[in-house]
């Protein structure tokens, strides 16, 4: 694992999160690539990508959102998640509604410090990781941490709702 200690990360709301509450991190910048994905900040940072957790913003049927977290190699079924959630349906919002929810940039969205409270929800697997690379606030940087942070900080509910990539 390669973590780049030499480039200057700045804070973000997430990071500024994490140290307010005292949660031990550790920096990860890579090379953003349009596009890339949890493949290419995986294959950056020498990481396997089933351990970089991607940050969903979904909404359900009555445009509430909500955020999913889920393996890097792995779809969400939108089906099972809303059964799950107690919801008729669950989709993607569209960039420009994430990012007014979240106040993060589409790429670099991180669950810790959205602009508001959203429920949270990870795929129960995550949680069994040693740990995980998630992202940090903007493109480009992961924050490496104990995946119980998820639950603990975000009260994020375990879900069964992963498809293979």
């Amino acid at each position: 694992m390669r973590a780049m200690a030499d480039r200057h990360v700045s804070e973000t709301p997430a990071t500024a999160l994490l140290r307010g509450r005292g949660i031990v991190f550790t920096d990860h910048p890579y090379g953003y690539v349009e596009h890339g994905g949890t493949a290419e900040s995986a294959r950056q940072l020498g990481l396997h990508e089933h351990a970089v957790v991607k940050t969903l913003v979904m909404q359900d049927e009555a445009a509430r959102p909500l955020l999913v977290l889920m393996h890097g190699d792995r779809k969400v079924s939108t089906k099972n998640l809303a059964r799950q959630a107690g919801r008729k349906s669950i989709a993607p919002c569209e960039p420009e509604v994430a990012s007014r929810h979240t106040g993060y940039q589409l790429g670099g969205t991180s669950p810790f410090g959205t602009r508001k409270r959203l429920p949270v929800y990870v795929e129960r697997s995550v949680l069994a990781l040693p740990r995980i690379w998630i992202n940090g606030g903007r493109r480009g940087y992961l924050v490496g941490l104990d995946p119980s942070v998820l639950t603990v900080l975000l009260q994020a509910t375990p879900v069964d709702c992963a498809l293979a990539d």
